[in-house]
């Protein structure tokens, strides 16, 4: 029996799931919670979990991680040179160094001047003790890549660094979204080969043997070796893991995907079988990225996520806590303390403050680490000394050091990572409920008494007024995603937004009432689903599956997704020639600009190009069985009536090899074919 293990990495949570290759069915799943500091405790969390199984048999691991998304929004990474011409730098993402010298070409592939090869040698012969990579981009790159491809070979023959280049990253135009791009693959080379290296290392210590796939953005995979080179490309990998996941439960080609996880929702959609992938690049901490990646919406509502009570009205904030019911197995004296929440008396809260400040009695706080280069105030070594061992509220701290509770500013050292908050979520209002107990039920009852007495409630009103919030949240931003999958507008009228609250909240108007109806289907992934769906279905008129090993959907989409390299090649008839049946014209690939005498040539040697190129990285990439698929789309204009069919703007070659991963047997014992 040939198995597959497929691993999640999640904000909250690790999942990991024993899946027959074969036939896809799943043999065991688990899941460990998600240590951030170090991914492989919760790896190796999960693996243990997964019980008595044969994992000696498994032949291919896949892996999805929220690691590179993470770091990009909280802006980790190596130090990083950057080496640019043609064009300025916006500096959206700090580098170490940077140089610009002469060089770039126009939008034909002319070059604007010859190359500064000496300035560059000198400069990094200057620095290159002190980065860890070097970023390359110049003006029209896409265009013609030989500055780039000059720079790069001058580098490596001189210096033992990796150097990523603009142009091997995106064939789409736009260079400062293609710097910004290579800037962020370039320092997370070392982080995700740190993060290879203790997956490999558990997995060893586990007794398997067999190739390591990453989960790419697009949903597809790719092997460690690619995943050291470009780790940009894992950036929202979780979410699109999740996407094939729901394909492959379900046989489902066309749906709405939405996975509820610990830490946040992701809505996205699936057509044909893929994932929608978002033509412009991904989106990743306020950035525009030229990174190929499936479009999905993430909202800051999961299990985790922070419950506040102002004033007796219940408000759900997107900060993610550690949940009492979890917590409270972890450290006793969180329990203690909220036995004891019965005396503590509730002043009025100032509406003023920013919901993420509002200080709640009954939340704690745990020291996580120390971040370097982060100089604590005396205020905050106070703090810090003591909830080092053990969880203390903010009020407590307060009375131990005679410093008012809102003059911490707790939000900076969560941010920063340096301290965690524990407080009550929509995880604990199930627990509470008794609607769902996987951990310690006693912690959020103690908590859902004393604030349901804030609301004027009883305990089970409270909670349901908490998975209400949840249901109205999520139903909410399904409308938003489709709104905009529909016309692409984000921004929302107040009529809009008034018709869309009555109809999540199912509340009517005074004369009227609003319904809507999906068309497609929603598929669940995620643990808690069944608490929440089932009413966001209703209210949107559609049929929801919920499949079997949604709750580890995620770590099944890693282990069955398939290879996919792709290259574009662009051909421009030369101007004015575009009314000839078969023009004169320029090939642009991310390899070489060349000339032809006919289009139909180009065309051809497109085709080959792009073949040969797709076939050899699927082959590097661990693909087997590869299957290559060529479109051309001609781009035309029209000049009047008397020239005919109009005369061609430009054609746009796409080569894409697609094929399964190589299994260790075939590894071990593999033909010359992938020599």
């Amino acid at each position: 029996m040939e198995l597959g293990l497929g691993i999640d990495t999640g904000g909250t949570y690790t999942d990991a799931a024993l899946v027959e290759l074969g036939t896809g069915k799943v043999i065991a799943k688990a899941k460990a919670l998600t240590t951030r500091n170090d991914l492989s405790i919760g790896i190796a969390g999960s693996l243990r979990n997964l019980g008595d199984v044969p994992l000696k048999d498994v032949k291919l691991v896949s892996l999805s991680s929220t690691l590179a998304t993470n770091s990009v929004v909280e802006g980790k990474g190596c130090r990083v040179a950057l080496i640019i011409a043609g064009d300025a730098y916006n500096g959206s993402v700090p580098v170490d160094h940077i140089i610009q010298v002469q060089g770039g070409h126009t939008i034909r592939g002319v070059p604007n001047c010859p190359i500064d090869l000496q300035a560059v040698e000198e400069y990094v012969a200057g620095i290159a003790d002190q980065v860890d990579a070097i970023a390359i981009s110049t003006f029209f790159s896409v265009r013609n890549p030989e500055h780039e491809i000059a720079l790069k070979r001058m580098i490596t023959s001189k210096w033992d660094l990796p150097v990523v280049c603009g142009h091997e990253l995106s064939t789409q135009l736009g260079f400062q979204e293609r710097t910004l791009t290579a800037i962020l693959n370039a320092k997370l080379i070392p982080i995700m080969a740190e993060l290879i290296q203790s997956v490999k290392k558990v997995l060893e210590e586990d007794g398997i043997k067999a190739p390591l796939m990453i989960v790419k953005g697009d949903g597809s995979l790719m092997g460690e070796q690619l995943a050291k080179e470009r780790p940009v490309e894992t950036i929202l990998s979780g979410p699109a893991a999740s996407l094939i996941g729901a394909r492959n439960l379900t046989g489902e080609n066309d749906a709405v995907v939405v996975d509820v996880g610990g830490t946040t929702t992701d809505i996205g959609v699936l057509r044909g079988g893929r994932p929608r992938l978002d033509p412009e690049g991904a989106i990743i901490g306020g950035w525009r990225t030229r990174v190929r990646a499936a479009d999905i919406s993430t909202s800051g509502i999961g299990g985790d996520s922070r419950v506040v009570v102002v004033n007796g009205q219940i408000m759900l904030g997107t900060l993610r806590v550690m949940p009492l019911c979890i917590a409270s197995s972890q450290y006793p004296r969180v329990l203690e303390r909220l036995r004891k929440l019965k005396d503590v008396k509730q002043t009025p809260q100032a509406t003023h403050i920013a919901l993420e400040s509002i200080l709640q009695a009954d939340e704690f706080f745990i020291f996580s680490r120390m971040v370097k280069g982060y100089e604590p105030s005396e205020n905050e070594r106070a703090l810090i000394d003591l909830i080092r061992t053990e969880p203390k509220t903010l009020y407590e701290i307060s009375e131990a050091t005679g410093v008012h509770p809102y003059s911490y500013n707790v939000r900076k050292l969560e941010e920063l990572g340096v301290i965690t908050r524990i407080g009550f979520t929509p995880t604990d209002a199930l627990h509470a409920s008794g609607e769902y107990v996987e951990y310690d039920r006693e912690a959020p009852l103690l908590s859902a008494e004393y604030r349901a007495g804030l609301c004027g409630m009883d305990v089970q009103r409270f909670c349901a007024e908490v998975k209400e919030a949840v249901i109205q949240k999520i139903a909410r931003e399904i409308v938003y995603r489709l709104i905009y999958e529909d016309c692409g507008k984000t921004v929302h009228c107040d009529v809009c937004s008034s018709m869309i609250d009555k109809m999540v909240s199912q509340l009517p108007g005074i004369d009227f009432s609003v319904d809507m109806r999906l068309h497609r289907k929603i598929i669940g992934i995620g643990a808690p689903i069944g608490a929440y769906l089932p009413s966001v279905a209703q209210r949107l008129h559609t049929e929801l599956l919920m499949p079997e090993n949604s709750d580890v959907g995620n770590a099944v989409g890693a282990i069955t997704g398939s290879i996919m390299e792709s290259v574009e090649v662009l051909i421009k008839p030369k101007p004015g020639l575009g009314v000839m049946e078969d023009p004169p014209c320029t090939m642009h690939s991310m390899d070489e600009m060349r000339e032809f005498e006919t289009m139909s040539e180009a065309a051809a040697y497109a085709k080959s190009w792009g073949e040969n190129k797709v076939r050899r990285n699927a082959v590097t990439a661990g693909a087997d069985e590869i299957e290559v698929l060529v479109e051309n789309h001609r781009m035309m204009g029209q000049i009047g009536k008397s020239w005919g069919d109009g005369l061609t703007l430009e054609v746009h070659v796409k080569v894409t090899a697609v094929g399964k991963p190589r299994m260790f047997f075939e590894v071990e014992h593999g033909s010359d074919e992938y020599d």
